[in-house]
């Protein structure tokens, strides 16, 4: 047939024929044209030994000679898992005064034949079937390619990504620190409130591999808190083996999906700075809603394989103690947080979600704080979670504390107010400039002010001025209510008319023995 090479078999077919038939018969016999029989006759080597003796001809000879069989395969039979440039290297240095740069072509075909002959057995994928409500799964990626930004400032985060196989319904919601159970815990109770169901069996990566910067019994404590996560739900626990990617591909891959939606509704959007946290998270929610509904009627034919969901949430916090100290506030995991100072002293009871800290005394709730994150995982010393509310009655009586403050530039509630004091410090003395940003932060809180005040920072600022705390006070302090009552007119009666009630003064009246 025109355009395809002849067989080895077809060659040996052709040559028995041709013992006792013509050219033409034997080669239309053997399946090919009389010109591809001619050209037998000439030349009677088979198909395959002609295309190797055509390799090296021209004169060329092997650039291999005398070095694969001496010394490439004792190479490759010690170590088969040699790359051809690795060989070619140390075949080099043991041959300088031969050039072996235009053997490499050849050195990797050799190589890649004799490993399909010789080499070792590869690892086979065992390719699964998922019954609808089975198996659901749980993954936290770095999100930090997008360049996410937060009101222009960088938005360090993960995503917690969780997936039904059967039916591709996803759940992805922002995580502030790491792989933690908590991130954990709470993003997959949120997605299966959300989704209404609880799969059969829940598969993870393996956590050891998640908290390997946790010493042995903290481990087996989340581990066992995990455990116990999974009996409340009612879902088996699963995990993939440690290093085996492939075993947890069916929800990497679908990382790789769900980063590109995101990248291109960001493109759509044609920006990537959001003006919080929670603006960025009801950005995913909707994306991911969108998602969803492509695949609502797979969805809708897994809910009835679903198990109910429990009567309750089970625990999605860690808990601590913590102790308020003489400096208004207390350190949890090397951040500084501050409270109301009336609590200096007490012993707090202490629930840490990934974004945010609920304080209790006893069982009474009192406040939830932003969560803080150290820097550098707590090498770069303390962080601060300050809110200048807690402590700016005690900073009023001494203000001379500001210079030197540790939290001094996580005191201030916005960056106007930075500015400020930046603006200050070269034009007045140290002290005189800490009274004056005090009083802003005090008339800032006894006025609820803080938005308005810093506006009017930035303008004076810009024109190069510098505030007047006695102008601002005039300003941002409420006129005092004038009393706007309407005056009524009473006319009192004369005390005489009150006589006709008394006994005996009105004729007729007797008074009752």
């Amino acid at each position: 047939m025109p355009g395809r090479f002849i067989t080895d078999r077809q060659h040996e077919d052709y040559m028995s024929l041709r013992r006792h038939h013509t050219q033409k018969i034997a080669a239309t016999k053997a399946g090919f044209g009389a010109s591809t029989g001619s050209r037998i006759d000439h030349d009677p080597r088979s198909p395959s030994k002609r295309k190797q003796d055509r390799r090296h001809a021209g004169g060329k000879p092997d650039p291999l000679a005398g070095l694969w069989e001496e010394e490439i395969l004792p190479l490759l039979e010690q170590a088969p898992g040699l790359r051809p440039i690795a060989v070619l290297e140390q075949i080099q240095l043991r041959h300088p005064d031969r050039d072996l740069n235009p053997a490499r072509r050849t050195l990797e075909r050799r190589m890649h034949l004799w490993r399909a002959r010789h080499g070792e057995d590869r690892e086979v994928v065992f390719r699964q079937t998922h019954p609808p409500g089975q198996q659901g799964m749980s993954d936290v990626f770095d999100a930090m390619d997008p360049g996410i930004t937060g009101a222009g400032l960088p938005l360090p985060h993960r995503i917690y990504h969780f997936t039904l196989i059967f039916s591709g319904w996803e759940h992805a919601e922002v995580v502030l620190g790491g792989e933690s159970y908590t991130a954990l815990a709470s993003g997959l109770q949120n997605a299966l409130w959300q989704l209404g169901g609880v799969p059969h069996e829940h598969r993870t990566d393996s956590l050891s591999a998640a908290f390997a910067n946790l010493d042995a019994e903290a481990k087996d404590d989340l581990r066992c808190r995990y455990e116990t996560l999974c009996c409340d739900l009612g879902v088996e626990p699963t995990r993939n083996n440690r290093g085996i990617a492939h075993e947890n591909g069916a929800i990497e891959s679908r990382h790789g999906h769900l980063k590109v939606r995101l990248d291109q509704a960001l493109l759509l959007r044609g920006s990537r700075d959001f003006d919080d946290v929670d603006a960025w998270r009801q950005f995913i929610a909707q994306i991911v809603a969108r998602h969803d509904a492509r695949h609502r009627d797979r969805v809708e034919l897994e809910r009835p394989h679903l198990r109910p969901l429990p009567a309750r949430r089970s625990c999605d916090y860690d808990e601590a103690r913590v102790r308020v100290t003489s400096s208004g506030g207390f350190v949890f995991r090397k951040v500084f947080y501050t409270v109301h100072a009336r609590l200096i002293g007490y012993e707090l009871k202490l629930r840490a979600f990934d974004d945010r800290l609920e304080l209790l005394l006893g069982n009474t709730p009192l406040e939830t704080l932003p969560r803080g994150r150290a820097p550098d995982r707590g090498r770069g010393g303390h962080a601060h979670v300050v809110d200048y509310r807690h402590v700016i009655h005690s900073l009023r009586k001494k203000p001379g504390a500001l210079a030197n403050l540790v939290y001094r530039d996580a005191l201030f509630p916005r960056t106007e107010y930075r500015e400020c004091r930046e603006a200050l410090k070269p034009e007045l003395p140290l002290r005189h400039a800490c009274k004056i940003m005090v009083g802003l932060l005090w008339l800032a809180h006894e006025h609820g002010c803080e938005a308005e005040l810093a506006a009017e920072l930035a303008r004076v600022l810009a024109i190069g001025d510098l505030p007047d705390l006695a102008g601002l006070h005039t300003r941002f302090t409420p006129a005092p209510l004038r009393d706007t009552r309407p005056e009524v007119p009473v006319q009192m009666p004369a005390t005489s008319c009150y006589d006709a009630l008394l006994p005996g003064l009105v004729p007729g009246l007797e008074v009752a023995a």
